[in-house]
């Protein structure tokens, strides 16, 4: 079976696991200040055009959502982000484990405005009775969001300008942010400008695991290792995420990797939109959500692994397609003829 179910089904780009080898017997100090964490540093701070950002890696995304955001926020706070949001659905209550509560509001396509968030500041302290409601503390957003839709950079400069002005921290969780770059219009030093704190995936976008936290806002930064250790983040042996950052960040290879995939699911989705097949929404990135119907989903399924996303009626099937930067040309091309082998 060929699986296009998910992007951190592979293991590590082959440029990582060699200088983990190469280095594999050096000794380095540990928890992060290894010379290979320091070097991964001063790359991402060059890519985001932010002399004084902190940069710290942790191993995964629960970990990083959970850990920035209960550094910020204060006891009685929230965090708002979409209804969708992977903090609100798919991190098994990660966020409200830490005492916070997660603020859904309606998406559209994924994602929140800038106009929502005013209006939950604003309605929020026009209730009387506000001190006995949770209060929102800051923003959270997904780019690629969980539909795959990116954020236009008009859309996360006014997310930004709201967030400023009610003085709500915004926190960009990056997850699969390589595939958005190479999909979108906003770039790192636009995250960095516009963001106070993000992260850069690693697990979805070349690494063998890790994410790299960037904290552009100097108040968040204070003490922020200390939480990083509380939660079990402090990685003994963090030169290994250092070495795959700093692989990761040599000669663009973050950028091309990724941008591979995207360039792979634009075919994928051509090949379906010639076959007549619907999208359930319109995304640009490395996941694609065509609506099948039982046959086709059937058809599918002997040779391919599929994301099921949600049952759309009695006859059609909501499913996600996702490449990655491992994506193989052979694979592609034999999901592409299995699609326009299908049935109608």
């Amino acid at each position: 079976m060929i699986r296009f179910d998910c992007d951190y089904v592979e293991g590590a780009h082959p440029a990582i696991l060699d200088l983990m080898l190469k280095s594999n017997l050096e000794q380095t100090v540990g928890y992060g200040e290894d010379p290979y964490c320091e070097s991964a540093r001063q790359k991402i701070r060059a890519a985001c055009q932010a002399p004084d950002a902190a940069v710290h890696f942790l191993v995964g995304g629960t970990q990083a959502n959970a850990t920035v955001i209960a550094s910020i926020l204060r006891p009685h706070q929230g965090a708002l982000c979409a209804d969708t949001g992977h903090i609100n659905v798919h991190e098994t209550g990660a966020v409200e484990a830490t005492g916070h509560k997660v603020l859904g509001l309606p998406q559209k396509a994924g994602k929140i405005t800038a106009e929502q968030v005013a209006r939950a500041v604003e309605s929020h302290y026009a209730e009387s009775t506000f001190e006995h409601v949770v209060q929102p503390g800051m923003v959270y957003i997904s780019h690629p969001t969980e539909l795959g839709t990116l954020y236009t950079l008009a859309e996360l400069t006014a997310l930004s300008e709201t967030c400023r002005k009610y003085r709500l921290p915004l926190f960009v969780d990056g997850a699969r942010l390589g595939y958005g770059l190479a999909a979108g219009e906003v770039t790192l030093p636009d995250l960095a400008r516009l963001c106070d704190v993000f992260y850069i995936g690693g697990t979805k976008c070349g690494a063998l695991f890790g994410e790299a936290v960037v904290i552009t806002d100097p108040a968040l930064q204070k003490d922020f290792r200390y939480h990083i250790k509380q939660r079990g983040g402090m990685l003994a042996k963090g030169r290994l995420l250092g070495i795959q950052f700093d692989v990761l960040f040599t000669d663009s290879l973050y950028s091309r990797i990724t941008a591979e995939a995207v360039a792979q699911a634009a075919r994928i989705r051509a090949a379906l939109c010639a076959r007549g097949v619907k999208m359930y929404i319109d995304s640009p990135s490395n996941q694609q959500f065509p609506i099948l119907t039982r046959a086709q989903r059937a058809f599918l399924e002997r040779d391919f692994v599929l994301s099921h996303w949600q049952k759309l009626d009695d006859g059609h099937d909501v499913m996600r397609i996702c490449t990655s930067w491992a994506t193989r040309e052979e694979n592609v091309r034999r999901l592409i003829d299995a699609i326009q082998a299908m049935p109608e």
